[in-house]
């Protein structure tokens, strides 16, 4: 005998190809779209680019990060690559920004936000005519009010839709539960309450409110029984302030010694049944390829998908 509880299912991922603490797999054209057939397979429509730089690395050949911040030159156009699949598959693509790893974590937001305005109109010139081009990721994660946040949200968000004719500009904060009490490279080390982060938050989604029009809270801070409060506040506070509230479940597990594997499959199932239980608009994940693909590195992302699959009939 199985329980099947009702859950939300994922039609969305980011695509994590400049990494912070996951594996490169290597993967060139082929590999890709390969792994954009599978994403298709099972209902994927939406695709995220969690950032087109981080420090000296890049996606695309960004001649103003390049001249700007010594970055260097990538042998391949992913930020097409990934465009040119979206637009086979059927799929939107989001644009994620810059990530210097220096002036914003220094509490130089002002001019995080200069360099990744820059970026955002190079990236409108050389790509905003693709079919695919969808919205706007603003890839700085934050998980409370620090200094600089509204600012950098809403500054970003409205210079993002006023370039593009209003595209969607979408962020990915965290909570900060228990298992974000380790010390993080913003320095928010302590734990917030569901109160503590309900005020928090209703001040900054007051502060980005028609700059940013979606929220997607990423679910693996918490633990699984905080999980649907959590969720119920998150929804609340975007309908409050005129968000659409998305979910970003997580399909690696931040309960084991090593980081990360892929999730279990019925810890996936308890965090999707309950953003379907409060009623959020849709569920993205990070990350597919490493975390769920049956194409992964990791042998458990197999077993993950084929479950996956098995649940919702696919």
């Amino acid at each position: 005998m199985t329980y099947a509880p009702a859950a939300i299912p994922l039609t969305g991922t980011f695509l994590d190809e400049i990494s912070y603490d996951i594996p490169h797999q290597n993967w060139g054209p082929a590999e890709w779209d390969a792994d954009f057939a599978a994403m298709r397979a099972i209902g994927i429509d939406t695709v995220i680019l969690i950032r087109s730089g981080l420090r000296r690395w890049l996606t695309y050949p960004s001649e103003l990060l390049i001249a700007r911040e010594g970055c260097h030159r990538p042998p391949v156009d992913l930020v097409a690559l990934f465009l040119d699949l979206a637009q086979k598959y059927d799929m939107g693509f989001y644009f994620g920004t810059y990530d210097s790893g220096r002036y914003w974590y220094a509490g130089e937001w002002q001019t995080e936000l200069d360099l990744n305005r820059g970026v955002v109109d190079e990236v409108w010139a050389r790509y905003g005519s693709h079919p695919a081009f969808r919205g706007w990721y603003l890839t700085q994660e934050v998980s409370r009010r620090i200094k600089g946040i509204i600012e950098i949200y809403a500054e970003m968000g409205r210079h993002c839709k006023a370039i593009s004719g209003n595209l969607p500009v979408l962020i990915s904060p965290w909570m900060q539960g228990i298992k974000a009490a380790e010390l993080d490279p913003t320095g928010q080390s302590d734990t917030l309450t569901v109160a503590q982060h309900e005020q928090e938050w209703g001040e900054i989604m007051a502060g980005i409110s028609g700059a940013v029009d979606i929220v997607a809270f990423q679910d693996g801070h918490v633990e699984f029984h905080e999980l649907p409060a959590y969720l119920a506040v998150n929804k609340a506070l975007a309908d409050r302030h005129g968000l659409r509230c998305w979910t970003n479940s997580e399909t690696f597990d931040r309960d084991m010694p090593i980081r990360f594997p892929p999730i279990k499959w019925e810890k996936l199932l308890l965090k999707l049944a309950a953003a379907q239980q409060v009623g959020v608009e849709k569920a993205i994940t990070f990350e597919f390829s490493h975390f769920m693909s049956p194409n992964s590195a990791y042998q458990q992302a197999h077993g993950l998908y084929a479950r996956y699959r098995e649940h919702f009939a696919l």
